[in-house]
């Protein structure tokens, strides 16, 4: 049987709104730097302009799960750039033309739509989860977490969570009347009314509804 780690999470008071997020200032060692920004395509190259900062990259090797054509084929689908959380090593920086090459060794997010750098949350999210039909969402942080429902109020609770060898890690919790169990597979998906990408597949199984989605990693957690 695979060994967990169970990390058990207390909930802090909640404020107006039900804003879950706090002023954690740690973060995850990672052996490469993590950027957010956009990607374009430009003279048949595929370009990224992080969030901050002025020099851009030529994305000259995507990650394993994502092909060069695939991202193409994103551009062009949405006709605008697209935002992207990803990993990887700036290479061969060229100062006359404020553009280097950026070798991707990991995507976490390719969306056209939804939050991008002027997200408020991400700095202190562990993981964001979120499906269609019904429309859900879960916010995570080292406080707890929280459920979003179409036509329900935010849910505040504190949960465990189970982390196993190879990759994937179940979040659980119980409390004001819910039974909740999330399931997350490093495995790429692609929302079905946006067709973002995200890195992982979300199960959400909420007292006898089983729910499915897509998630991706906030700042606060980098494996």
């Amino acid at each position: 049987m695979p060994s967990v780690r169970p990390l058990l999470f207390a909930l802090l008071p909640l404020f107006a709104g039900c804003q879950l997020l706090s002023n954690f200032t740690e973060q995850a060692p990672a052996s490469q730097p993590r950027f957010q920004g956009e990607i374009s395509q430009q003279d048949g190259q595929l370009l990224f302009k992080p969030c901050l900062g002025k020099n851009s990259y030529q994305l000259v090797s995507a990650a394993s799960d994502l092909s060069d054509e695939q991202l193409q084929t994103l551009l062009n689908d949405a006709g605008k750039p697209l935002f992207a959380d990803l990993r990887g090593m700036p290479d061969a920086y060229n100062p006359g033309e404020n553009k280097g090459q950026l070798l991707v060794s990991q995507v976490y997010r390719l969306q056209s739509e939804g939050p991008a750098c002027d997200d408020p949350n991400f700095k202190q999210l562990l993981v964001r989860a979120h499906g269609n039909e019904p429309l859900w969402n879960i916010n995570v942080n080292r406080q707890g977490l929280v459920l979003e429902r179409l036509d329900h109020p935010p849910v505040a609770l504190p949960y465990v969570e189970e982390r196993l060898p190879d990759g994937s890690s179940s979040i659980s919790t119980e409390g004001d009347g819910l039974k909740l169990e999330l399931w997350l597979t490093p495995q790429s998906c692609s929302d079905s009314m946006t067709g973002n990408i995200e890195h992982m597949t979300a199960e959400l199984s909420l007292n006898d509804e089983e729910l499915h989605g897509c998630a991706a990693f906030g700042a606060r957690r980098s494996d």
